[in-house]
């Protein structure tokens, strides 16, 4: 008992400090960042942490210099703070229910009068402030534990050994051959099929399909997707089977994505090929769900000592130093773009070292192109994403096929020198696979499911036929070089709205 009433006296002097400027200093940061979980790293939020909790300290300590009472510096420190981080989000709020009103300027009013009557309200001289601590620093700290919960369990925490999904169907008796092929599959974001190109875009796509031919590959001219999106498709395809199979979770009722993405992460093809001995390689797409960050190689600009981020841009509009992009200082979709850039170069920069590393490779490389944001033109050279889109940052028809187009024309041509790399450097006849996981936006469901499918198999293109889509594309790579007895499945394409992700309905193959 003397031991525990210690303890709750250390807590009681504790929480009797006012420290609790630093801890609202960091909720915002964690708070954007939990609400974020998925879509970007963990290590994104480090710099924003960072500067939040230092902007917080100046405040309380030029505060403190001021009054030379730390009780009342903290509690005027909390409520500007908390006004400085809750700007943003009532503009952006304003901004999306009326986009055509000049609010800003009357915000910034209201805003400058909610200071100033903070400060006429903590420099009342009968308020110390002092039992107010407690309470302050208890609620701020129970803030930042639920931030932090929410952003560690919306990640699931699996082992790089693991599996993601509960029926995976995975085979233990895989073996490599004497010398085993490198393993590149490649993800071409929202790349459409021949005839979705020339149909919605009247763009001739064959110079590049001819182009993968001659180089031996064989292109699938009727393959669908069998999924309408990123996640639910490539979860599929490295799964090697149907999501109404892969986990009970995956229900028509659901929208719950945590087990998709670990599935994605953690799939049965990963786990095939580390097993055999393989080493698992993965390039930053800036979507944490869609990121091996525990793979063997893992290539991304480093957290600290790289640009700004496109999650330091979005953090940046929820304050009012916001008007830092409004007043040109900073440029969000600039920096946003460039991120992009940064990471297609990153892919395509490293193909050389890539295809010369001595191990046995599992390559899973996934290109956010030709899917926006248009960052290049057709020649390669730079261009600015948000000439793409209007005021409501939604694409116009004409301005998306200009983007899409463009972009496509570029990825084409450092698609053919990366494959050209991986052929010339490769030891052992390479496995190349070039997807796409759907096709582009504004298309009717059908058209959705037209995709790029192209295989490069050494000796087994004979396996491959017009219709296959990407559930078999590792059934047929196991059975073929490794020894797999895999069936293989119905090629079929569902859809399904969203947020109702898994109520699937089927769409047929009308290829002719």
């Amino acid at each position: 008992m003397p031991r525990f009433k210690n303890i709750i006296n250390i807590f009681t002097k504790v929480f009797s400090y006012p420290w609790y400027p630093l801890v609202i200093s960091a909720y915002p940061a964690l708070a954007l960042l939990s609400s974020n979980a998925g879509q970007v790293q963990r290590s994104a939020g480090i710099r924003p942490l960072l500067a939040s909790v230092l902007f917080g300290g100046f405040v309380f300590f030029t505060l403190w210099l001021f009054f030379r009472q730390a009780h009342k510096a903290a509690f005027l420190s909390a409520l500007w703070i908390g006004l400085f981080f809750s700007f943003g989000h009532a503009y952006m709020y304003l901004k999306d229910e009326y986009p055509k009103a000049d609010y800003a300027p009357r915000l910034l009013i209201c805003w400058g009068i909610l200071f100033a009557l903070a400060l006429l309200w903590a420099t009342r001289p009968r308020l110390t402030f002092v039992s107010a601590a407690p309470t302050i620093n208890t609620i701020s700290a129970a803030l930042i534990l639920m931030a932090v919960w929410q952003s560690a369990s919306s990640v699931g925490l699996r082992r790089a050994s693991a599996l993601g999904a509960d029926n995976a169907p995975i085979q233990n008796d895989l073996r490599a051959p004497a010398n085993p092929p490198d393993v590149y599959y490649f993800i071409l974001d929202s790349y459409a099929r021949a005839d979705t190109l020339k149909m919605a875009y009247n763009y001739d796509n064959m110079e590049f399909l001819n182009a993968l031919r001659e180089r031996g590959f064989y292109v699938a001219e009727c393959s669908q997707s069998n999924y309408p999106r990123t996640d639910v498709s490539v979860a599929a395809a490295l799964n090697m089977t149907y999501l109404q199979d892969l986990d009970s979770e995956f229900t028509p009722d659901s929208t719950a994505r945590n087990t998709l993405w670990n599935s994605l992460k953690h799939s049965a093809a990963r786990y095939n090929f580390e097993r055999m001995g393989y080493q698992t390689v993965n390039f930053a797409t800036g979507f944490a769900w869609n990121e091996l960050d525990d793979a063997d190689v893992y290539i991304t600009p480093p957290p600290i000592t790289s640009g700004m981020t496109e999650f330091e841009g979005l953090f940046l509009d929820t304050t009012l130093a916001r008007y830092i992009n409004d007043w040109g200082w900073v440029n969000p979709d600039a920096v946003m773009g460039q991120s992009f850039r940064d990471r297609f170069n990153s892919i395509f920069d490293n193909m050389d070292k890539l295809a010369g590393a001595p191990a046995p490779q599992f390559a899973y490389i996934h290109v956010i192109s030709p899917h926006p944001p248009f960052v290049f033109d057709a020649d390669g050279n730079y261009t600015n994403p948000a000439d793409f889109w209007d005021e409501r940052k939604l694409y116009p028809y004409d301005l998306y096929e200009k983007g899409y187009t463009s972009q496509t024309t570029h990825l084409n041509q450092k698609m053919l020198s990366a494959i050209d790399t991986i052929l010339k450097k490769s030891k052992t006849p390479p496995i190349i696979v070039v997807q796409g996981d759907h096709g582009p936006w504004m298309q009717p469901h059908d058209r959705l499911m037209w995709i790029l499918n192209a295989y490069y198999l050494p000796n087994h293109n004979d396996k491959l036929y017009k219709t296959i889509t990407p559930v078999n594309t590792f059934r047929i790579i196991f059975n073929e070089y490794f020894g797999g007895k895999y069936d293989l499945l119905d090629d079929a394409s569902y859809y399904s709205p969203v947020p109702k992700i898994y109520d699937f309905s089927l769409i047929p193959n009308k290829c002719k």
